[in-house]
């Protein structure tokens, strides 16, 4: 009876050693003939998962310009941008170098935020006003040497009152000195693409030519502020809010009031900064939000100070009138694809992202149809991260973007020891 037994397994073990064989074989063969390991199959299907999507993604490139018709402004250079897709809606002259006055604070509030996100500073750390700090001239908020505010404190001195000294503090407390953070915050800029912008302090106050920016850039690093951090709104859509000075010389309240008088004329405005000095006239980046768009309008050199403000409603007026947004956060789930000669027979895949598109021209955003576009099978190995396909979005039999799939999970190769498990797992 063992006898028997053990010729049966010795059998069953050589049937699927030969099965393996064969199935090692065939693979290979089949690989050889459609030109490789890691090939996709040709001929892509077109699977319309989801019949109509909502709006997501960045559907335009940045750049992509509409004339603003009637809308004339006064200020010689300015941009309109959408904040989610990064479109620029109108723009004038806005790669003019110019000296930014106090938006140069957009930038440090950036890179504030930034240490806070890295853990490297706290809203409750404790800030100490340095001699250098204290001696910043302009818009200040008058701390005084030695004075110890957190930086939440010196966050709404900035945002609100545009305290130079409260920005210097901040810089010091993150960077050591200012020129390190003035350092970090070039570095910054470039990152963002800001290629028209050279910063030499961390406020604004200087007179030096080679601190200068452009309507474009500031635009930019508005986006990356209210887009990376939209909790920068909290401070921003302060109208007057009382601090207090503590010193040797005992208490005292300090009323900081906001300089951004868009605040009490336009009733959609977030946010942002102002700033005027004699060389750079009167500058704004302005953030308002309606109906769930968020635009930005940069405007600089306006002649006077009420008129910044006048162009910048101009301008928001007019995005807001025009703007159509559609949006698909790409939630759906998808079917995984088959695997040819993997480990696995299948694996899992993913959206990259969300997908916005703004629309400019009175187009109706409800008809925009998503159509994904994926290999009815691939090759082993794949690789968590590869790109799979693409979701399509399509608006009057047109193209309009985009959005990568990629695979979710690695998938290896079969060897030839994982056939034969294969095999005894069908007989087994």
């Amino acid at each position: 009876m063992k006898k028997t037994l053990h010729k049966l397994a010795a059998i069953v073990l050589c049937v699927a050693v030969l099965a393996g064989s064969l199935f090692f074989s065939l693979e290979r063969v089949r690989a050889e003939g459609e030109g490789g390991q890691g090939k996709q199959k040709e001929g892509t299907e077109r699977v319309p998962e989801t019949e109509q999507a909502e709006n997501t993604g960045d559907g335009q490139e940045d750049g992509t310009v509409q004339s603003a018709g009637n809308v004339e402004i006064a200020a010689p250079y300015a941009i309109l941008m959408e904040a989610s897709t990064g479109q620029v809606i109108f723009e004038k002259d806005s790669r003019t170098r110019r000296s930014p006055a106090s938006i140069t604070k957009i930038m440090t509030l950036l890179l504030i935020f930034d240490s806070l996100k890295a853990g490297s500073i706290r809203l409750d750390d404790a800030v100490t006003t340095s001699a250098h700090a204290r001696s910043m001239g302009g818009s200040q908020v008058f701390l005084e040497e030695g004075e110890v505010q957190t930086v939440d404190t010196l966050i709404k001195c900035i945002t609100v009152a545009s305290g130079n000294d409260a920005s210097v503090a901040m810089a010091e407390h993150i960077a050591g000195t200012e020129e390190e953070f003035v350092a970090m915050m070039n570095r910054r800029a470039e990152s963002l693409g800001m290629s028209d912008t050279h910063f030499e302090d961390c406020c604004g106050l200087t007179n030096s030519d080679n601190h200068y920016t452009t309507a474009r850039d500031v635009a930019l690093m508005s986006r990356a502020l209210i887009t990376e951090y939209p909790e920068i709104y909290q401070y921003t859509k302060i109208w007057m809010e009382d601090i207090t000075h503590t010193t040797r010389k005992g208490s005292s309240q300090f009323t900081l009031s906001s300089t951004n008088k868009l605040l009490k004329q336009y009733p959609y405005t977030t946010g942002l900064k102002t700033g005027s000095t004699a060389k750079a006239k009167y500058c704004l980046s302005a953030t308002a939000n309606k109906d769930g768009i968020d635009l930005i309008a940069v405007v600089m050199a306006a002649p006077d100070y009420k008129i910044r403000f006048q162009d910048a409603m101009k301008l928001l007026n007019y995005g807001f009138a025009v703007s159509s947004l559609y949006t698909d956060e790409n939630k759906d789930a998808l079917t995984a694809r088959t695997v040819k000669g993997g480990v696995a027979d299948e694996a899992a895949i993913i959206y990259r992202e969300a997908f916005r598109y703004l629309d400019i021209g009175g187009h109706d955003v409800s008809q925009i149809k998503k159509e994904i576009l994926l290999p009815v099978e691939v090759e082993a190995p794949v690789r968590k991260g590869d790109i799979a396909g693409r979701a399509v979005y399509i608006l009057d039999g047109k193209e309009i973007g985009s959005v990568d799939i990629l695979f979710d999970e690695d998938v290896e190769k079969a060897t030839y020891r994982d056939y034969v498990k294969k095999v005894f797992r069908i007989f087994f």
